[in-house]
C-alpha cells in the first residue's frame, strides 16, 4: 500500500526494548529509574534548547500517593510550542504481556479455544497499560507523545507475517507535531485467527515506509554479543555489515573463530524471538540503506546514538553494535 509520507523528515525510530524498562523477573513492573532516565535523554536528543528547567509537563493526571493532579496550565502562558525533530518511540513487552501470551498460546493461534481468547484480552490489557506508562513518562518530559496500539490502527497479519499496517493515523499524528508511541501487540490473523505482532516487526514496517536517518534499539545491555553476554569470554560485536541479499556478517571485531555461529538467548517466556528476531529485522532496516545502532539505554552511549552523532562515524569510545548496509 503506498502511503503518502509525512510531511517534515523522519529522523530517527527509537526501539525501548522491553528488558531496559521493565523489571525482567517481575510480572508487569516498570523499572521507574530507568524509564525516567531514557525519557530525559530522548527529550535532550530531539528537542531543542531542551534542558530540565524548561520542561513543561503534559501529564496532568493524579499519581498513585498524591491527593490531586499536578496543575502546569499556568506555565504554559504564551509560550512558543517547543522545535522538536520528526521521530517515533515503540517499546517491547518486557514483564507485561510475555506471559499472559506465552500462558494462553495466543502466538500460536485459534481464537475458537476460550483460553486463547482471555489470553488475547489479558495480553492486549497488559502491553496497553506499560504503553500509558511510557507514553505518560515522556510527557513529563515535554515530550507531546501519542499512544498507538497496532490493533486498534487496523493492523493484521497472516501466518504471523504483517499484510495489513495502515500507518495513516501515524503520519497525521507526526504531521501535527506529536511522537507516536506503538508497542508490540495482540493482533488479528488471517490465517490462525490472531498472533503476537512484535515492535521490531513494526519498526521494520515503519521504516521501510517512512525511512527515517536512523533506528536506535536500546536495550539492557550494550549491544549484541558473539555469545551470551553473562558469559565471561563473550565478545561486543561493534559493527555488522550487510548485504543486499540480506545476509550480514561481523566488520568489527575480527572475530578469532569465525567457523562458530553467534549465539543469543532467548527467554522462556519470549513469544516474539528476542535478540535472533531484532538482529534479522535490524538486518533488513540496514538493507534499505538505514543505519541501525543496539546500545545499551541510559547510558552516554545511547545518547550519542540518539543524537545522530554516529552518523559521522563510530568512534572507538563508543560501545554498542552499528548495523550498516555495505554495498
Amino acid at each position: 500500500m503506498e502511503h503518502k509520507k509525512t510531511a517534515k523528515r523522519l529522523r530517527c525510530i527509537v526501539k525501548l526494548g522491553g528488558a531496559a524498562i521493565t523489571c525482567k523477573n517481575k510480572l508487569e513492573t516498570i523499572d521507574e529509574e530507568n524509564l525516567k532516565e531514557v525519557s530525559s535523554q530522548i527529550r535532550q536528543a530531539f528537542v531543542s534548547d531542551s534542558t530540565s528547567a524548561n520542561v513543561l509537563g503534559m501529564d496532568w493526571s493524579k499519581r498513585p500517593g498524591q491527593s490531586e493532579a499536578p496543575s502546569f496550565v499556568n506555565d504554559f502562558g504564551d509560550q512558543p510550542v517547543a522545535d522538536s525533530e520528526s521521530y517515533i518511540v515503540v517499546h517491547g513487552a518486557g514483564s507485561f504481556g510475555h506471559f499472559q501470551a506465552s500462558k494462553s498460546g495466543v502466538h500460536k493461534g485459534g481464537l475458537s479455544r476460550p483460553l486463547v481468547k482471555a489470553g488475547f484480552v489479558a495480553t492486549r490489557i497488559s502491553v496497553t497499560s506499560l504503553n500509558l506508562e511510557i507514553v505518560r513518562s515522556l510527557a513529563r518530559e515535554g515530550i507531546p507523545s501519542i499512544g498507538m496500539s497496532p490493533f486498534s490502527c487496523g493492523w493484521s497479519t497472516c501466518q504471523r507475517n504483517m499484510t495489513e499496517a495502515d500507518i495513516s493515523m501515524v503520519i497525521k499524528a507526526i504531521d501535527a507535531g506529536f511522537i507516536p508511541v506503538l508497542h508490540g501487540d495482540a493482533v488479528l490473523d488471517t490465517l490462525q485467527e490472531c498472533t503476537i505482532l512484535s515492535g521490531d516487526v513494526i519498526i521494520r514496517h515503519l521504516a521501510a515506509e517512512l525511512k527515517p536517518e536512523f533506528v536506535v534499539f536500546l536495550t539492557d545491555v550494550l549491544g549484541v554479543f558473539d555469545r551470551p553476554p553473562v558469559e565471561p569470554d563473550a565478545v561486543l560485536i561493534r559493527e555488522i555489515a550487510v548485504r543486499e541479499d540480506g545476509s550480514w556478517s561481523v566488520v568489527k571485531p575480527k572475530l578469532e573463530d569465525t567457523s562458530k555461529p553467534v549465539e543469543f538467548t532467548v527467554a522462556a517466556h519470549d513469544t516474539t524471538g528476542g535478540m535472533v528476531t531484532k538482529i534479522t529485522e535490524a538486518a533488513m532496516i540496514a538493507k534499505l540503506g538505514i543505519d541501525v545502532y543496539i546500545t545499551k539505554a541510559g547510558t552516554d552511549h545511547s545518547v550519542k546514538a540518539l543524537s545522530g552523532f554516529l552518523k559521522g562515524g563510530i568512534p572507538d569510545d563508543w560501545l554498542g553494535t552499528a548495523i550498516r548496509y555495505m554495498s
